[in-house]
């Protein structure tokens, strides 16, 4: 009986510890995306994987939004813990430019997590090979106002485009890809993630080219534009592009609020970057997530906790 009782004890205390331990979990929730993208599928890995990995810390609870600006502005009321950006978007929102009508400043990084490059793609028969053959051609840009329209007014004007020598087409990318088959178009840029199912698409139909963006313009843009990134569209990453294409990224970044405890934020950077391959397991596109990569293009202020882990790690120097 003495050992029956003893039994039920010790049970009861381990379900008691148990209990406790859950019951201290931060809650937490994270904006993504939509259902269709990348930002919600890769958010539900991410928060499934830190809410496990993180000794029972933390609870993350992914939820479908509207994206980056949507994001921001969830972040800045407190509506939301967490959420995924791009950097872009956050530079504009923190410092209130264009489309924000205020400056979000209730917002803080933890990191970078992958990148979105722009494909500057043009056809064959276009004749184009340099960013300067644009002039004169027929080019989608986005659409009008987009982010994607935005990059393009930031490398046009350092190499001497504009939308007075380019003829601009303002296309969402599924009507971009239909006119560019069409043979309506010259070109286009995107600022997407890859591989873009669209570009795939159309590189198994035509062939195209892959319009370098490099040399020391490049460097003028960057600095003008500190959120954009030198990188390089993976070689083989679509059919007929056997070498890897210099080009700009702008990078997805996570986002917390500003007054997230420090200890809070720590956890969280600290349990996302020391489980990445479980994360990959759950969504290919966490492959792309680098600790040595974590502070690029980030031009808003990091989250404090976020800072400890990176400085603790040589990502960030005093």
């Amino acid at each position: 009986m003495k050992k029956f009782f003893s039994l039920v004890l010790t049970t009861a205390l381990i379900l008691s510890a148990s209990l406790a331990i859950a019951a201290e979990a931060k809650r937490l929730t994270f904006a993504t995306g939509g259902t269709s993208g990348v930002y919600f599928p890769l958010g539900g890995a991410i928060a499934q994987v830190i809410s496990a990995k993180s000794n029972g810390m933390l609870s993350l609870t992914a939820q479908a939004t509207g994206a980056s600006g949507e994001n921001m502005r969830l972040v800045q009321a407190g509506d939301v813990d967490i959420a995924m950006v791009q950097n872009d978007v956050a530079d504009a929102a923190f410092n209130g430019n264009a489309p924000f009508r205020e400056a979000l400043t209730n917002v803080r990084a933890i990191a970078r997590l992958y990148p979105e490059y722009l494909h500057v793609v043009a056809s064959k028969d276009s004749g184009v090979k340099t960013m300067e053959d644009f002039k004169g051609k027929k080019v989608s840009v986005g659409a009008r106002g987009s982010g994607n329209e935005v990059n393009c007014r930031q490398i046009f004007g350092a190499f001497g485009l504009n939308y007075k020598n380019v003829q601009p087409i303002f296309l969402p990318y599924g009507e971009t890809a239909d006119q560019f088959k069409d043979r309506q178009l010259d070109g286009f840029v995107f600022t997407i993630g890859t591989p873009n199912p669209a570009i795939q698409d159309i590189t198994t139909a035509q062939d195209v080219v892959f319009v370098p963006l490099e040399g020391s313009k490049i460097h003028e843009v960057i600095k003008q534009f500190p959120y954009l990134v030198a990188d390089a569209i993976p070689a083989g990453t679509y059919k007929g592009q056997v070498k890897p294409v210099p080009t700009l990224s702008v990078q997805a970044i996570l986002v917390v609020k500003k007054d997230m405890p420090d200890d809070v934020a720590y956890t969280l950077t600290k349990t996302l970057f020391e489980n990445l391959p479980d994360v990959a397991k759950a969504h290919n596109k966490a492959a792309e997530i680098s600790l040595d990569h974590a502070a690029d293009g980030v031009t808003i202020p990091f989250h404090p906790g976020a800072e400890k882990y990176f400085l603790e790690k040589g990502v960030l120097k005093k």
